[in-house]
C-alpha cells in the first residue's frame, strides 16, 4: 500500500495546473553586482526567507537593471473590455461577471478585499490563458552541496505537462469561453502524462479538473500502468510530496490550490528581487550549490505584492502547510518565489521560479514562435529548507530531444487530451 500511495502522490504532484517579514539588512544590491554566499546578506531584505536560504547555500544571482514586462496584446485588450463588469461575490470568495483578461486591474491596498483580488488576478495571469503543453518536463532531485559536483538522487521526465482553460480564453478558438463550460462547469483541466522515467513509474499519469462552483472540490485521477487501472486521488494528497520529490501539486506553479478553500491576508507591497528575464534558455544546473538549483542568472528589482494564505478549516482539512506566503510580480502576475510553513509554523519549503521574456522559449525555436513577447518559466526549484533536499525542474530540459518545450496558446492540446481514457492509452 505504501508503494501505491507514493505513486498516487507522485501523480498528484505532476497533475497540477498549467496548476511575516522580520527586520533585515538594508538594500545593498545594484546592477552589475554578483550575489554569492559571501555577500548573501546584502539581499536578505530583498528576497523571501526561503530564497535567502538558497543564496546562502550557493545559488548565485547576477543583478541587472529592471525592465518592463508587457502583457500579450489579446490579454490586455480583454482586460480593457471586460474588467469593469467583474466583482467579488457577496461572500467575498468568488469572482462574478468574469469573461477574460485580468479581473481586477485597479487595486487599492486599503481595500479590505485586496488580498483576495490579488490572488484572483494571479489565477488569471497572462502567461497562458487558453492552453499550454510543456513537453519533456525534466526534474532533478539533488541535495545542496556548495562547491561540489552535482549528485542526482532522482531524475524524472514526463512527456506532457499540460493545461486547458475553458474560460478567460484570449487567443485560440473557442473565444472567450469553451461551450463545454456551461454544461460541465469545468474551469481548468490539467494533465501530466505519461511519466517516461524513472523506469518503475513509466506510463503513470495524472489528471485534474477544477470546477467554477466554489463548493465543488477538484477531481483528480491517477493512472497506474502496473495495475492497468485509473484511481481517484484524494484532494488532501495534493498538498503532500511523494518520496524524494519536494514538489506538491498545490504549491507548484505558484499557489495552485482551489482559492475558495483558503483565506487571504494582505501582508504588503514592496520592491524585491525576481528573475523575470533570464539570459539563458535552456537553464542549466547551478555550479556553485552542487547543482541543486539553476544559476547564475539575471535578477532585477520588481514591485511585488505579498499575501498570506491559510486553509479554511470548514472547507479543507489535513493540509500539511499551516500557511503559505505568496509573492506576486505586479506586472507579470507570476510568482518569483513562494514560501510555505509547516504545522509548527516553521519555514518548510520554498519554490523559486526563473522566467524569461521573449518571443520564443529558446533562440533556435522553429514552431513555438509568437508575434509578441511573452513570459516562459525556464526553471523552477522546490527546496525543503529543513533538509536541504531540492527538486529543480527544467523547461526545456537541457538533456531532452525536445528543444522548444513550451507551446502556449497554440491549440497544441484540446479537451480530448484531458480525459482518463486518453491518459490510460498513453500509459500502455
Amino acid at each position: 500500500m505504501l508503494k501505491i500511495g507514493n505513486r498516487l502522490a507522485a501523480v498528484a504532484m505532476f497533475s497540477l495546473l498549467a496548476l511575516g517579514l522580520s527586520a533585515r539588512p538594508a538594500l545593498c544590491a545594484s546592477p552589475g553586482d554578483t550575489i554569492t554566499q559571501a555577500n548573501a546578506a546584502s539581499v536578505q531584505s530583498l528576497v523571501s526567507p526561503g530564497t535567502y536560504y538558497a543564496v546562502t547555500h550557493g545559488m548565485e544571482m547576477h543583478i541587472v537593471a529592471p525592465g518592463r514586462i508587457e502583457w500579450p496584446p489579446p490579454y490586455r485588450e480583454a482586460t480593457e473590455k471586460y474588467s469593469s463588469q467583474v466583482r467579488l461575490s457577496a461572500d467575498h470568495r468568488t469572482v462574478e461577471g468574469y469573461v477574460a483578461g485580468q479581473p481586477f486591474p485597479l487595486l487599492d491596498t486599503n481595500d479590505a478585499d485586496v488580498a483576495t483580488k490579488i490572488m484572483w488576478n494571479s489565477a488569471f495571469r497572462p502567461i497562458a490563458t487558453d492552453d499550454a503543453d510543456l513537453r519533456y518536463f525534466e526534474c532533478q532531485v539533488v541535495n545542496f552541496n556548495p562547491g561540489h559536483p552535482q549528485v542526482q538522487l532522482l531524475n524524472s521526465l514526463i512527456g506532457h505537462f499540460a493545461g486547458y482553460s475553458q474560460i478567460g480564453r484570449t487567443e485560440v478558438e473557442p473565444l472567450p469561453t469553451d461551450p463545454d463550460f456551461k454544461t460541465s462547469g469545468i474551469w481548468l483541466r490539467g494533465a501530466a502524462y505519461p511519466i517516461i522515467q524513472p523506469a518503475e513509474e513509466r506510463g503513470t499519469g495524472g489528471l485534474r479538473f477544477r470546477y467554477w462552483d466554489p463548493m465543488r472540490a477538484d477531481d483528480t485521477w491517477a493512472y497506474l500502468p502496473q495495475e492497468r487501472r485509473i484511481r481517484r486521488v484524494n484532494e488532501v494528497i495534493l498538498s503532500s510530496s511523494p518520496g524524494l520529490n519536494t514538489w506538491d501539486a498545490d504549491h507548484a506553479g505558484g499557489f495552485g490550490a482551489k482559492l475558495q478553500e483558503y483565506n487571504f491576508k494582505f501582508v504588503g507591497e514592496r520592491d524585491m528581487l525576481g528573475c523575470v528575464n533570464a539570459a539563458r534558455s535552456p537553464a542549466q544546473p547551478c555550479p556553485t550549490d552542487g547543482g541543486a538549483t539553476s544559476c547564475p542568472d539575471n535578477w532585477e528589482m520588481r514591485h511585488q505584492y505579498i499575501v498570506e494564505v491559510t486553509p479554511r478549516p470548514e472547507r479543507i482539512t489535513g493540509v500539511l502547510q499551516s500557511k503559505t506566503i505568496v509573492y506576486i510580480d505586479g506586472e507579470g502576475w507570476f510568482n518569483p518565489y513562494v514560501d510555505s510553513y509547516d504545522r509548527k509554523g516553521e519555514l518548510w519549503k520554498t519554490q523559486i521560479y526563473l522566467l524569461t521574456y521573449r518571443d520564443r522559449p529558446v533562440p533556435d525555436a522553429k514552431v513555438a514562435v509568437y508575434p509578441f513577447k511573452r513570459q516562459f518559466v525556464i526553471a523552477a526549484s522546490s527546496i525543503d529548507v529543513q533538509s536541504g533536499l531540492t527538486t529543480t525542474c527544467y523547461l526545456p530540459s537541457p538533456n531532452s530531444p525536445e528543444r522548444e518545450c513550451w507551446y502556449i496558446n497554440m491549440g497544441a492540446v484540446d479537451r480530448e487530451f484531458f480525459t482518463p481514457e486518453a491518459m490510460a492509452r498513453a500509459g500502455h
